[in-house]
């Protein structure tokens, strides 16, 4: 067994303002993908300060989206009860889900205005976004938080707020596979010419394969518990989708061979 890390979750402290590490990695997810996309933006037509806009307006996408979904797909009961509990942020809360929802959106728009078409704005901007998943996770790790299950691997560790048993490592499972595996696959794959929206399709097939792996190390929620059949978790529920999504989107991409980058 592994001595799980004792981190202050707390990056920063000035007075009253205190600067969480979960919050840091966020910055560094968005910085990450603005430095990134300066190195893609010119095979798309896109400038300097057109990166910048869909870069911000991105970040609002992957706050609200996330926090909504969050709200919905994972305490929807608690959100009937009160539903000023939507902007109780302050507790915590975010789902990828919700994010990436609110990512398309501002994809939606942000493509009439670069006059861009959708799946190609998809595929300039999928691999900009592992990075700041892998980031997420290390904040999760450092916050304590989203915990495996419990395990006897000579990896595992014993999380301050989930008890006295060892167990999964998760987040670290996550930033391996969401995070680093992803990006590179995605970096290698879409250095190349490819039809317009196969990139986006093998981002949501890499998330989702991604996600629904680590689901069966990783401790299901405490307000949920599993969904079905004594295994399945709504963070599994969600990807299917995605992975089926993606999977037509690659078919779609390639049969129709829309003009490449």
């Amino acid at each position: 067994m592994l001595t799980y890390p004792q981190i202050d979750p707390i990056a920063v402290e000035i007075g009253p303002l205190k600067v969480h590490w979960y919050g840091l990695m966020y910055l560094i997810g968005f910085a990450a993908a603005w430095w990134l996309g300066q190195k893609r933006r010119e095979r798309f037509g896109i400038s300097k300060e057109q990166l910048s806009d869909l870069i911000f307006f991105g970040a609002l996408g992957v706050v609200l989206g996330g926090r909504i979904g969050y709200v919905l797909f994972y305490n929807f009961d608690r959100f009937l009860d009160n539903p000023l509990w939507l902007f109780e942020v302050w507790e915590g809360g975010m789902s990828f889900h919700g994010g990436l929802l609110g990512v398309l959106c501002v994809m939606a728009w942000q493509s009439k205005k670069l006059n861009l078409r959708w799946l190609s704005l998809g595929d300039f901007v999928a691999p900009l976004v592992p990075i700041g998943l892998g980031a997420g996770r290390i904040g999760n790790f450092i916050g304590g938080e989203l915990w495996g299950r419990v395990t006897d691997v000579p990896w595992a560790m014993v999380f301050p707020r989930a008890g006295d048993q060892p167990r999964h490592p998760s987040q670290l499972y996550e930033l391996l596979l969401e995070g680093v595996i992803l990006f590179t696959v995605l970096w290698v794959y879409s250095r190349k010419p490819r039809p317009s929206g196969s990139v986006s399709g093998l981002f949501l097939v890499g998330y989702g394969c991604s996600r629904i792996i680590v689901e069966f190390f990783r401790q299901p929620d405490a307000q949920l518990g599993f969904i079905a059949w004594g295994w399945l978790t709504q963070g599994q529920l969600l990807s299917v989708p995605m992975v089926l999504a993606g999977l037509g989107l690659m078919v779609y991409a390639h049969k129709a061979e829309r003009p490449r980058h």
